[in-house]
């Protein structure tokens, strides 16, 4: 199973977002969706499961869970969008990852057996950083597999 993970859009839905998810079962979404159309258009590629962040404060975004538990390969996975805000021990609640954003850096790691992932940002550029979004693999055997994908911008 293949699972497209962005963040932070802030209602900017980039084309190069599109072709980069192709192929995956599920999208989902870790806050700051800025426009529900987003997850319209997101949902023409695959199923989207979706939380809000700080910025989906109105509207049909802000009526988004703060957090979602989304079941893959026999997985369970944690979605917020700050990780700050994480008040539960994942690794005593048996997740085997925990998918955030907020920051707009993308990067991954694992302590105690759990992956915590960010894809970064496929929304408006934040300084320097890259426009990217995140692939997790999860093969037969529940085996993790996090990629980040730098996205190639035409402007």
């Amino acid at each position: 199973m293949k699972l497209g993970i962005v963040s932070d859009t802030h209602g900017l839905l980039r084309p190069e977002v599109l072709p980069a998810l192709k192929g995956v079962d599920q999208i989902l979404h870790v806050g700051d969706v800025g426009k529900i159309s987003i997850l319209d258009e997101l949902a023409k590629i695959a199923p989207v499961t979706a939380v809000r962040g700080n910025v989906d404060r109105e509207g049909a975004c802000g009526k988004l869970p703060e957090t979602e538990v989304v079941l893959a390969e026999g997985r369970y996975i944690y979605m917020l969008h700050d990780l700050k805000t994480l008040h539960l021990d994942p690794a005593a609640a048996k997740f085997a990852a925990v998918l955030h954003g907020h920051t707009h850096v993308p990067n991954f790691y694992t302590k105690k057996g759990v992956l915590y992932f960010n894809p970064g940002s496929c929304g408006p550029r934040r300084f320097e950083l890259p426009v990217t979004v995140g692939l997790l693999t999860i093969d037969k055997n529940g085996d993790l597999k996090p990629e980040i994908v730098t996205l190639s911008l035409a402007n």
